[in-house]
C-alpha cells in the first residue's frame, strides 16, 4: 500500500477511472461522480471484489484499515465474506414477508381465488406461528422439519403441500438475494424416510353423516336459526362445498328461475356451476334475506360483513355433538341418490365433479338441467327430491327416478 495520498485521492475524485493503492485496495470513480473504495482479494483461486464504502465518506487511512481487516478475514480466518454479507441482507426479510410478497406477485397465476387463499392459509396456520419472524436466510432443513413434524402423520397431504410451499418461498427468497442458498430439497433432507419419517396414515375420506339421519339433523339445525346454521342448511340441500356457500353473494341467485350460478372464482375447478334450487333451498334463502346485514352483499356474512370463516360450519357440527365433517354431506346426498335410483352421471354433474373418462368428457355436453322436451331435467328432479327428503319424513322421496 502507499501509492495514493490524501491529495491524490482529492484530485482523483474529479476524474473517472480506477486508482490502485496497492495490495488490492482500489478507488473507483465513475462518470456520474460516484466514488467508492473496493478491495480485490483472491479466495480459493478466484478473484473477489469487496465494496468498502463511499470514498466521499471514508478517508484513505480508513479505507486502508478496512482493506487490511478484510484481507485478514479472507486469507487468515478463511471466511466467506460475500456469503456473510448476503446473509446479513437476508436477515432484513423475514419468512412471513417473503411469503406474502411471493403470494402477491403471483396473484394473476393462481388457478382460482379459493386456491390462492388456501395456499397462504396453510402457511398462516402451520408455519407463520413458528417461522414467520425468522429471517429467510437462516431457515434450515431442521427448522422446516420441526414445523412439519406435528402434522406430518396426522394430515399427510396437507403436510406435504405445506413443505412444498415453504420451499417455494425459500427458493423465491434465494432468487431475490435474501437467502444465500436454495431451499432444502424435497428429494434430500426433507424427503420422507430421510429427515422426515415415512408417512403411514392411509388416505381417509371425510366422515359423512348417514343419509338416514340427515332428516332429524336438519330438524335440530332449524331450531336455532342463524347465518351459520342457514349456511349449513343450504350446503346440505344443494350438495355444494363449504367455500361456495361461505362466499355466496346475492347476485348469484335467480329466485325466479330457481337457479344458483356459482362463479368460477368460487369453484374448486375454476369453472362456473349452476345449482337448481329446491323449495327447501328457496325457503332457506328467504330466511337469510330476512336477516340481511346492511353494508354487505354476502348471503351468509361473518361478524365483520365479509365471508364467513372456514371453521364456522364445522364448529356447528362440533357444538351439536356430531363427529361428521361438513364436506361429508356431499357423500350423504350421493348415497341417498344411489339408493333412490338417480344415475351416477346426474349425481356427478350435481357435485361438479370432473368426468374421469376424457372421451366421455369430450362428448358429454348436457348439464341435465333441461331435458329434450324443454322440461325440468334430472338434476332439477334430483335437487327437488333431496330437498323433500331432508324436509320431511325419511323415505318419502326414495322412489327411483324411472318410476316418477
Amino acid at each position: 500500500m502507499g501509492r495514493l495520498s490524501a491529495v491524490g485521492v482529492s484530485h482523483a475524485l474529479k476524474s473517472p477511472g480506477l486508482y490502485s493503492d496497492g495490495e488490492g485496495l482500489i478507488l473507483k470513480v465513475d462518470k456520474r461522480g460516484g466514488a467508492y473504495w473496493m478491495c480485490r482479494v483472491q479466495r480459493e483461486g478466484k478473484r473477489q471484489d469487496y465494496g468498502l464504502g463511499s470514498a466521499k465518506l471514508l478517508s484513505l487511512a480508513d479505507a486502508r484499515d478496512k482493506a487490511r481487516e478484510l484481507r485478514r478475514a479472507v486469507k487468515v480466518e478463511k471466511r466467506d465474506i460475500l456469503m456473510e454479507r448476503r446473509d446479513e441482507d437476508a436477515a432484513k426479510v423475514i419468512f412471513r414477508e417473503a411469503a406474502k410478497i411471493y403470494h402477491g406477485e403471483n396473484a394473476a397465476g393462481w388457478k382460482s381465488k379459493v386456491y390462492a387463499r388456501q395456499w397462504l392459509a396453510s402457511l398462516e396456520n402451520y408455519v407463520f406461528p413458528t417461522l414467520g419472524n425468522y429471517p429467510t436466510g437462516r431457515i434450515t432443513a431442521a427448522d422446516i422439519i420441526r414445523v412439519l413434524t406435528p402434522i406430518w402423520q396426522e394430515i399427510p397431504e396437507t403436510a406435504r403441500q405445506t413443505r412444498n410451499r415453504i420451499c417455494v418461498v425459500l427458493d423465491y427468497a434465494h432468487a431475490k438475494g435474501w437467502r444465500s442458498a436454495q431451499a432444502p430439497s424435497g428429494d434430500g433432507s426433507l424427503k420422507a424416510g430421510r429427515g422426515l419419517p415415512r408417512q403411514t396414515k392411509k388416505l381417509q375420506h371425510r366422515k359423512a353423516m348417514p343419509y338416514i339421519v340427515v332428516h332429524s339433523f336438519m330438524n335440530a339445525l332449524r331450531n336455532r336459526p342463524s347465518y351459520s346454521r342457514l349456511a349449513l342448511e343450504l350446503l346440505i340441500l344443494t350438495a355444494v362445498r363449504s367455500q361456495e356457500v361461505r362466499l355466496a353473494t346475492w347476485i348469484e341467485f335467480d329466485l325466479t328461475a330457481r337457479l344458483w350460478t356459482i362463479p368460477a372464482s368460487h369453484m374448486k375447478r375454476a369453472m362456473s356451476h349452476v345449482v337448481p334450487l329446491s323449495d327447501a333451498a328457496v325457503a332457506v334463502l328467504s330466511k337469510a334475506a330476512a336477516l340481511k346485514m346492511v353494508g354487505t352483499n354476502h348471503v351468509f356474512p361473518g361478524a365483520s360483513g365479509g365471508p364467513m370463516s372456514d371453521m364456522t360450519l364445522l364448529k356447528i357440527l362440533r357444538d351439536m355433538g356430531e363427529p361428521y365433517h361438513v364436506h361429508g354431506f356431499r357423500s350423504s346426498m350421493t348415497d341417498w341418490a344411489a339408493n333412490a335410483g338417480f344415475p351416477d352421471a346426474v349425481v356427478e354433474a350435481a357435485l361438479a365433479h370432473k368426468t374421469p373418462d376424457p372421451v366421455q368428457a369430450a362428448y358429454r355436453r348436457t348439464t341435465y338441467l333441461i331435458n329434450e322436451k324443454g322440461q325440468a331435467g334430472h338434476r332439477v328432479m334430483l335437487m327437488d327430491a333431496w330437498g323433500q327428503y331432508c324436509s320431511s319424513d325419511p323415505g318419502t322421496c326414495s322412489v327411483p327416478i324411472e318410476d316418477r
